[in-house]
């Protein structure tokens, strides 16, 4: 092993917030192996849509999990993290910094901390749980799991329905089987952790202009031929930040200006809730910048990730 104390770096935070641009500019001063920390990002069809860096980007560095996975395939952050541990070991052995670097923070809280080992949940059960109303549901979980309730917002969809199930399914709460976790690997590495935050009004206008770039870089096309692939219609590619909006258009239901209006606004709403988990989910020991990036910042951001 050429890197004894294992060390691990992770660039994080809201799309659009300038993590590819940060992490190749460490790439030119650094050996470091650029491993892909995005959900979106992970599939091979949307290259352009899911902001990957380019071919070109990609020649500067090593880069590892970017388009690795055809949309067919449902990629959960336990399968991420399985593959992130062996592009880690694997940059390890060669003598480079692995810098994680990505905007999904499930994925990053499964691979530092573990996951439940909850089991795969009955097929009535879920079917059951997810037609219900989020009323419906949030009433259940009231009488069956208050704490678990308790801990979420009352309009958090999916995670009431989420803990429902697991209370149905396995007569436990999902909070207990989170006391569990195991598999991560946070207490075995030496973790530099930095979360770019950049002021809010910055960051809007710069996902309004990279959506418009998209749309005129190649975008469309992507969703097109992505439409017409045999894909499962709960893939979870076909619900990328631009897909539902791109593919209105396509079907002929709104013009391009109004495609191009909703996917800036699913962006920035996108953003909002990544901008508010990273600000408050991370532990206090990742460094928040919360400038935007400009090149004469490359030495104290080093200093941050002590590279």
């Amino acid at each position: 092993m050429t890197n004894p104390m294992k060390r691990l770096g992770v660039i994080a935070g809201p799309t659009a917030s300038g993590k590819t641009a940060l992490a190749l500019r460490l790439a030119q001063r650094h050996a470091v192996t650029i491993i892909n920390a995005d959900s979106a990002q992970v599939y091979a069809h949307l290259p352009v849509l899911s902001a990957q860096p380019t071919a070109a980007e990609m020649a500067q560095a090593p880069h590892r999990l970017f388009g690795y996975l055809d949309g067919r395939i449902t990629c959960s952050a336990a399968q991420w993290a399985a593959d992130a541990k062996t592009e880690i070991a694997l940059a390890w052995e060669q003598g480079r910094l692995p810098l994680l670097v990505g905007g999904t923070g499930l994925y990053l809280r499964t691979l530092l901390d573990g996951i439940a080992p909850i089991p795969e949940i009955d097929t009535d059960i879920r079917a059951h749980v997810r037609q219900m109303t989020l009323i419906e549901a949030r009433e259940a979980l009231a009488v069956e799991d208050a704490a678990s309730l308790a801990r979420l917002s009352g309009n958090d969809d999916s995670r009431i329905k989420r803990a429902l199930e697991v209370i149905r399914a396995t007569g436990r709460s999902i909070l207990a089987w989170r006391e569990a976790k195991s598999g991560g690997i946070a207490a075995e590495v030496d973790l530099s952790a930095l979360v770019l935050l950049p002021p809010r009004d910055w960051l809007h206008e710069r996902c309004d202009r990279r959506f418009t770039a998209m749309m005129d870089g190649g975008a469309v096309a992507e969703v097109d031929a992505l439409l017409k692939y045999d894909l499962p219609a709960d893939a979870p590619v076909l619900r990328a930040i631009g897909v539902p909006e791109i593919a209105a258009m396509l079907r002929g239901d709104i013009g391009r200006d109004e495609a191009v209006l909703r996917g800036q606004a699913a962006t920035r709403q996108y953003a909002k809730r990544q901008y508010t988990w990273f600000r408050n989910q991370p532990p206090d020991d990742w460094m928040r910048h919360e400038e935007a990036f400009n090149d004469s910042q490359i030495e104290q951001i080093e200093r941050l990730l002590r590279i």
